[in-house]
């Protein structure tokens, strides 16, 4: 069984994901819609895709059956809501929205439609993540009663260049994007591993002192002069998460931009840039090696020619030791990958959700419970801190937990 896709948005990741859809067996044609046609065009000549649509209204009224849309992040909601309703099944970027009411309104699309939605989260497949998914699983933590995920890029390592190629000429209003509002690589690796959600939120900002135009209150189309947030929540499971989502900071953010902690009370797992160690009561286990990922292309290769250096290794970063590469498509052995080698398996979660009528992992329910706290934590940084209530939408139907 195979499917049709269109992709909204033929920029850095839009492009490299249309090849491994492309790639996919469970897939039968791709099409390209961005706002800059000859982007689109391009994107279809040098991957040999099946065509241009002129327009997302086009793509919603052809007889295309998902929507991969990888426009800029603030966008996501309605275009979403919009491609459920129009039947379409949806793959979309992080995050899930930007605000309770769209994450509340894509749940009800999907209710009444009964359409595939995930969300792409890379985090759910970082090594890290799986390491400490599998260790749960296995009861080895005991109970996990403390964690932390970091969302740590700095600006100057390639983020000023991905603003202006995304931005224009007005680049400086949408580069203030509030960092809580960007949540999922932190979050999304944490509450990927343990069962657990956030339910209360405290959360400080930091106000950006560089002076250059971006994290301006006076540009910013988002109001926001917040660079660095800092927010803990409490879980459901009477559990601690905290979470830093930074943009100015001195860390070698294209080695490991998001890194994590579990403490339980039987073990324990901490990761830093280059080391990441599995701890007991008795002994430190250097696991190191089966989090490293192997280059999946190299830094120089024509199809990143858009792409800042410094951001590059996100979309060359191929599979771990700790990955399970066995199960993913042959067509996907030696294609580009990245975010630590997440997007092979990103697509391929998502071809056999919507080939088998299944729910994938980051599904609507998992997205909400990765996007909203984030939400709720630069609201409550927006007031000094205080403690603000998270909803949650429950669990996908037919599962628990």
């Amino acid at each position: 069984m195979t499917f049709s896709i269109g992709i909204v948005g033929a920029g850095q990741f839009g492009s490299q994901f249309a090849h491994l859809f492309n790639l996919h067996p469970g897939v039968s044609a791709v099409y390209v819609v961005d706002e800059l046609p000859e982007r689109a065009e391009s994107v279809v000549r040098r991957l040999d895709l099946a065509g241009v649509v002129p327009d997302f209204d086009a793509l919603l009224a052809s007889d295309v059956d998902a929507v991969a849309v990888f426009t800029q992040r603030w966008t996501h909601g309605p275009l979403v809501e919009r491609a459920l309703r129009a039947g379409k099944h949806v793959y979309s970027a992080v995050p899930m929205a930007v605000a309770e009411e769209e994450i509340a309104r894509i749940i009800q699309a999907i209710r009444d439609t009964g359409k595939v939605y995930m969300m792409g989260e890379t985090s759910y497949y970082n090594p890290a993540t799986v390491y400490a998914r599998e260790q749960q699983a296995a009861g080895r933590f005991g109970r996990v009663f403390y964690s932390e995920g970091d969302y740590v890029h700095d600006m100057d390592l390639g983020f000023y260049d991905a603003y202006q190629y995304s931005g224009g000429e007005r680049w400086k209003e949408t580069a203030s994007y509030p960092p809580m509002l960007y949540p999922t690589h932190a979050i999304g690796g944490v509450l990927g591993a343990i069962p657990a959600h956030a339910v209360s939120v405290s959360c400080v900002g930091v106000k950006d002192q560089r002076d250059d135009g971006v994290f301006d209150k006076d540009v910013s189309m988002f109001g926001n002069d917040f660079s660095n947030a800092t927010a803990l929540f409490e879980l459901n499971d009477g559990g601690v998460m905290r979470t830093n989502e930074m943009r100015r900071v001195g860390y070698p953010s294209h080695i490991r931009e998001s890194r994590f902690r579990f403490f339980g009370t039987e073990a324990s797992f901490e990761q830093l840039a280059r080391v990441t160690v599995w701890q007991d009561k008795q002994n430190v286990h250097d696991i190191s090696e089966q989090m490293e990922t192997r280059p999946s292309m190299s830094l120089d290769d024509p199809s990143l020619a858009n792409v800042a250096p410094e951001l590059r290794d996100a979309f060359v970063s191929g599979l771990a030791p700790v990955h399970d590469a066995g199960r993913l498509p042959e067509e996907f052995r030696g294609a580009p990958n990245g975010h630590e080698g997440s997007h092979h398996f990103l697509v391929d979660d998502f071809v056999t959700a919507v080939n088998d009528g299944t729910l994938p992992p980051v599904n609507a329910w998992v997205a909400a419970r990765f996007t909203l706290p984030g939400i709720v934590a630069h609201q409550s940084a927006l007031q000094n801190g205080v403690r603000l209530p998270i909803r949650d939408f429950g669990d996908a139907p037919g599962m628990s937990g």
